[in-house]
């Protein structure tokens, strides 16, 4: 049987994204006089929220408006970096031809904001074909909590055990898979061996099927 809904991540999952995400982070953190490496960025800042992040960065709880401030700060720099180099990940449109002709219900579910999330859909013609998108604004709690997988799979009327989600980070992962779903993990910006706690995982959208859904959602 196919999946009742497939879900998706957005940063790293339907565009590969994080290059740029990384370098903004890193103006940002030169702006305020401290490091930043690479590593830092996978295991404190991909996949979460932005409030969890700044209030990680700062040490701190930081006001809303302090948040704002900073998130609208940085992604507008990720924008002005990665707006030359946009695109979906290779196969991307033909698989989600394939959950369209088969009538799978889609969602996102993305820490993103809204500003970003709309960024791509002007740049990337798929938006025709998600039912819905739960991004940071409409949650409590940041993966790897799996509030927003399980809103995502609400609003579609799906039941979380019955959705297959794809990811690109470990926080994301275990969001998903804590709400009850399989989950097939892109190496875009983790290794293999970092996202081994994944069902499944793949280059890219070349290398999954509707065969294989089935296949992962029998186990």
């Amino acid at each position: 049987m196919f999946p009742e809904a497939v879900i998706f991540d957005l940063d790293g999952t339907l565009i590969d994204n994080n290059s740029y995400h990384i370098e903004a982070w890193k103006v940002f953190y030169d702006k305020i006089g401290k490091p930043f490496s690479k590593e830092e960025y996978m295991q404190n800042i991909n996949g979460r929220i932005n409030s969890d992040i700044f209030n990680y960065i700062f040490n701190t709880t930081l006001s809303s408006d302090e948040i704002d401030l900073y998130s609208t700060e940085k992604e507008a720099l990720y924008r002005e970096l990665y707006q030359p180099h946009i695109k979906p990940i290779n196969g991307l449109i033909d698989f989600l031809e394939e959950l369209e002709k088969e009538k799978i219900p889609k969602a996102i579910a993305t820490s993103g904001l809204t500003p970003n999330i709309n960024f791509m859909f002007e740049h990337v013609p798929i938006k025709k074909y998600y039912a819905d998108v739960i991004d940071a604004s409409q949650i409590s709690k940041g993966k790897p909590h799996p509030e927003i997988f399980l809103k995502a799979a609400a609003a579609v009327k799906a039941n979380p055990e019955n959705c297959v989600a794809f990811e690109d980070s470990v926080a994301g992962i275990r969001s998903a898979k804590a709400a009850g779903m399989k989950v097939i993990a892109l190496t875009t910006t983790h290794t293999a061996q970092d996202v081994k706690e994944a069902d499944l995982i793949i280059k890219d959208y070349t290398e999954i099927s509707l065969t294989k859904l089935r296949e992962l959602q029998s186990n």
